[in-house]
């Protein structure tokens, strides 16, 4: 009597080359290369897993929630990790000083160059960036706020940028 691997079921073998590609592609966008084909193949490990209760109806559903699942597990994975500490970094990799008076001067300087920066901004380019860098809402939000659209609000951020950005070029 000779043991044999289970074969594949046909149906998840048709699912596979179906589905395959739109994970991997699902996947090539969130992570490395190297990881693609590894998270695909523990979304089908999953489907064969849950093939054996109650079938399933919406398989396209069903593998695309999975992936997302397995995305999730990986992201708690690496988050996991321990980060090495100072005296574990390889060599070439440049510690930083530590917070010097210095340092710190230079801080406060940058940072009041850059509310000077916000507070010189014609008004209404001001509120929309104090109202999405502070208040963190929308564009959409914000024009809804200030009467405006989406568009103009995003006119509005992008000079905001332009001019923080000068100002504190030609100040430094």
């Amino acid at each position: 009597m000779s043991v044999s691997a289970p074969r594949p079921d046909p149906d998840l073998s048709a699912w596979m080359t179906t589905y395959g590609p739109g994970l991997r592609r699902f996947f090539r966008r969130r992570v490395a290369d190297a990881d693609v084909d590894d998270l695909v193949q523990d979304v089908f490990v999953r489907l064969q897993a849950a093939r054996s209760g109650a079938p399933i109806e919406n398989v396209e559903g069903y593998l695309f929630t999975t992936a997302r699942n397995v995305l999730i597990s990986q992201y708690r994975r690496q988050s996991a990790r321990p980060v090495p500490l100072p005296d574990e970094w390889p060599d070439g990799f440049e510690r930083i000083d530590a917070i010097s008076p210095e340092r710190i001067a230079i801080g406060r300087q940058e940072y009041l160059r850059v509310l000077d920066a916000i507070v010189r901004l014609p008004p209404r380019a001001r509120e929309a960036f104090q109202l999405h860098r502070f208040e963190h809402l929308t564009y959409q939000a914000i024009a809804q706020r200030m009467g405006i659209s989406k568009e103009s609000v995003k006119e509005l951020m992008h000079r905001a940028i332009v001019r923080i950005a000068e100002a504190t070029e030609t100040d430094a």
